[in-house]
Formats: structure tokens, sequence, C-alpha cells
């Protein structure tokens, strides 16, 4: 299979390479492009972050967890190709230089291509944009000067000319934009209608679709995946459409897109997606991937639990939906038959009382202890209605629903709140895990109820700022 991109200004077409190659492997021992580093090798570092630039725009990616065929008809840019043509450094490279951002500097190719790929984007919430990489010796005072310094300085052109890079066999879906027919253990269908025929003929195959998670499975687990859909050419499945009656996200929406959606409607929520990986990983992951692997952290399913969504299934031309907390049947046990895949994801439009709390060892970019999402509605001071959905207290994500049954019906009162407290032990026997205690996780579920009920009362506060 031929697999054609531009890498720092110049076309590149690879045949016969692995499926399951990464980006950062290639680079650093096929091409020589060391610059880009590897760090942890999954996504977390910020490292080898590069620039891909796609019909949807500039993204920071992380190569260690993209496969070579992800990249078809797009365009790289590595920290090699930041400086432009004739050695014109990009801002973000003159910044770090001027105002101290590196010190040993392995970590700042990640961080300059980073900011290389915000400041396209004319991104400034450099807190979340840089919250990815990772720096153990400048401090990252000087990198966010660095970053501020960029804002009103123009995108250089070498920069804005790779939005021109794009296979037009591509946008038009044809087959000649897969290179020549690929080998039989690689599918690269370039619409939903085809990778549903696909995977209903090879229901044995992995798909992949950010490979967030997926690229673990290669990096670190050393499996050789045999056969391989990938699904980044089926943009029928990347639409999202808000209506006056729900939300429709495609499985293939990447979480930065979802959070743009979700965040005006329900903020909550979209805080929560801002917290739950970087920019890096947001940019990749996507809201059907974060759905289908039936995690029991998985941050959004308790989200949707408590949003009454609903899972749309294909397979082939058979498509059945279900209530989103019907999905995940036991530990890595779902209701998804061979061949099937997620299709939608649908949220009935609804006033916002939803409160999604994340609880991690860090703030930004961890893995959940607990993550509590609570939809409670209140009429007349009496709880009317209750959606309360948890990850990391149980084998899948799921409803309390004793403590839903006590709050129904009840006053609105911190004496209902109390009494419900106790139905946890009915719904939950979390385990004891590097995360968490069992304790912990119940005691803290508990406390959730009470800060939303708190919350509710308008006594609000931020859990980064300390007051007196």
């Amino acid at each position: 299979m031929t697999i054609t991109f531009l890498l720092n200004g110049e076309r590149v077409e690879l045949e016969d390479v692995s499926p399951t190659a990464t980006l950062l492997d290639w680079l650093r021992e096929d091409r020589g492009l060391t610059g880009t580093k590897e760090g942890c090798n999954e996504g977390d570092c910020g490292a080898c972050t590069v620039m891909v630039t796609d019909p949807d725009g500039a993204k920071a990616l992380n190569a260690c967890i993209l496969f070579l065929p992800q990249l078809h008809g797009k365009a790289v840019r590595t920290i090699e190709g930041a400086a432009g043509p004739k050695g014109e450094l990009h801002p973000a490279q003159q910044a770090m230089i001027d105002l101290h951002g590196s010190q040993c500097g392995f970590c700042t190719p990640g961080f300059v291509m980073s900011m290389v790929a915000s400041h396209a984007n004319g991104a400034t919430d450099h807190d979340t944009q840089l919250a990815g990489n990772l720096c153990r010796c400048t401090g990252y005072a000087p990198i966010i000067r660095a970053a501020q310094a960029t804002e009103k300085v123009a995108v250089p052109t070498w920069v804005q000319e790779d939005r021109s890079f794009i296979l037009p066999e591509k946008l038009r879906g044809e087959a000649e934009s897969r290179g020549v027919e690929p080998p039989a253990n690689v599918q690269i269908p370039q619409t939903a209608d085809e990778l549903a025929e696909t995977y209903a003929r090879h229901p044995d195959a992995t798909l992949v679709a950010g490979a967030t998670d997926v690229g673990l499975w290669v990096t670190k687990q050393l499996r050789d995946l045999d056969p391989v859909i990938f699904l980044a050419g089926c943009d029928d499945l990347k639409t999202i459409d808000v209506t006056d009656s729900e939300i429709r996200l495609g499985a293939m929406a990447h979480m930065n897109a979802v959070r743009q959606v979700i965040e005006p409607l329900h903020p909550s929520y979209g805080e929560m997606i801002r917290r739950y990986a970087s920019v890096q990983v947001r940019n990749a992951a996507t809201i059907g991937g974060n759905i289908a692997n039936g995690s029991p952290i998985g941050d959004n399913p308790p989200a949707l639990i408590a949003l009454d969504a609903t899972l749309h299934l294909r397979h082939g031309d058979t498509r059945r939906s279900m209530p989103i907390e019907d999905f995940f049947v036991d530990y890595g046990k779902q209701d998804r038959a061979p061949g099937e895949f997620v299709d939608q994801i649908t949220i009935p439009r609804q006033e916002d009382n939803l409160k999604v709390y994340k609880l991690s060892k860090r703030f930004d970019q961890d893995i959940s202890a607990v993550l509590g999402a609570f939809n409670i509605t209140v009429k007349n001071g009496t709880v009317t209605a209750a959606r309360i959905a948890f990850g990391g207290m149980a084998a899948i994500p799921k409803r309390a629903t004793h403590v839903e049954s006590a709050l129904i019906g009840q006053p609105w009162s911190e004496t209902s709140i109390n009494a419900a407290m106790t139905a946890f032990d009915q719904d939950f026997t979390p385990l004891t895990d590097m995360r968490a205690s069992a304790e912990y996780r119940l005691e803290t579920a508990r406390n959730l109820l009470m800060r939303y009920f708190i919350e509710h009362s308008g006594d609000t506060a931020s859990v980064l700022e300390v007051s007196s």
C-alpha cells in the first residue's frame, strides 16, 4: 500500500510499510529526524508532538501513537520543519530562546510544536494548549511567557502553505486516495457504508479510529494487530449536528470537536473534557472509541448516561439503538456483536442540570479515580427526576439507581441528601487499586452528591482556589 503525505514541505510516498508503524519510529529510525523525542511512548508527555494539517485545520498530535496510514493525504511538520526554508526561526522558537524557555532541551521540541500548532490556530489559552507537554527542569513560567510572546506575531508562510496540501482524490473519497490496493490485512474504508460492509466481512479486525488507546496495544503490549481497519477516511462518521431536540455526535468526532459543541450547552461536562486528556490526545481520540472500549474509568460514559444518551450501533445494513448504560455488560464485555460498530450517539436537548466531577491525582490529563455525573431536576422544592452515574466505582460505567430512587419524590434538602448517601452501598462495591482505595471511592462518591446539593443551592467554589 502507498501512503502519501507532506513532510516539512516535501511530498513523501511510502510503500510496503507496516500498517502499525508509528510516525515517531519512522521519523527517528528511517528518516533520521531525531528532534522528535520518545518519552513515555504512550501519549502522555508530549515530547513527540508534531503538527498535522488536514481539511479540519492544524492539530498538535502525539507521533508515538500515530500510525503511518493515518497520515495519508495530510501535511506533517516536525521540529526540523518549524523553521523556514532559509533557516528563519518560527516565532515560537525565537521566543523560547529569548525568554529562556529551555534547559536540558529534551522536552523543548514537543513544546515548540504544540506552540506552532496553537499559534497557527490563534489559540491563546496556553495553559490548556500546553497541558500535554511535561517539563522536568525548566519550569513552566518561561515557557508560558514564550507562548504569550507569539500571540501577535503573524503565522509564517511556510506553515500556512501546509493547508494547501490535501490530496484532491482523498477529498473526493476516490479509491485512488488509498494509493495502490492495500494488502488484505489492511482496510481503509472511505464512508460509513463501506466500513459497514468491510467490517461485516472481517469481524475479527481491529478498528483504528484515533489510536489513542489502540496505539498503546502496539507500543506497550507489542501486540500484532491483524487485520486492521482504519476509520480516518470515514468523514461521514465525524459529523456533529445540534437541533432543537437533540445533539447527534458521529462516532468519529474527535474530543476537541465534541467539547466545542458540549461546553456551551453543558459547561461542567465541557470542562471535564478539557481535563481528561491533553490537546494532542483530544485531537485524535474519538467519542465512539471512548465508549466502544468499555473502560470502567472512561470519562465520557458516566456523563452521557446522566444525560440519557442513546447509542446507535450498525452491522452491515442493520441498525439498532439502546440506552447507553445498557451497552456496558461486564468488565471487558459490551453488548456489541462481531462486525458491529458504534455509529452515532444522540443526547436529548434539556435544561442544564448536569454536574460532572472528576477526581484524580493530577488535575489535568490524568486517569480518574472517581468520576461522578449528576443530573437532578428539582421543581417546587421536590426532586422530580435524577440520573446519576459513576466511573471508577464498578467494573463498568454504572448508574446509581438506588441513590436515584432515594432522592426522587423527596424534598430538596440536606436531610434528604444525607439519607440518600446510605444508598451508595447498595449501588457500588468498588475495588482498591493504585489510584484509590475502596473506602476513598465510596466516601468521595457520597461527598460529591453533597457537593452537587451545595452548588445547586448557589454556593459554588473552585477546587483550584484557596480561601479563608
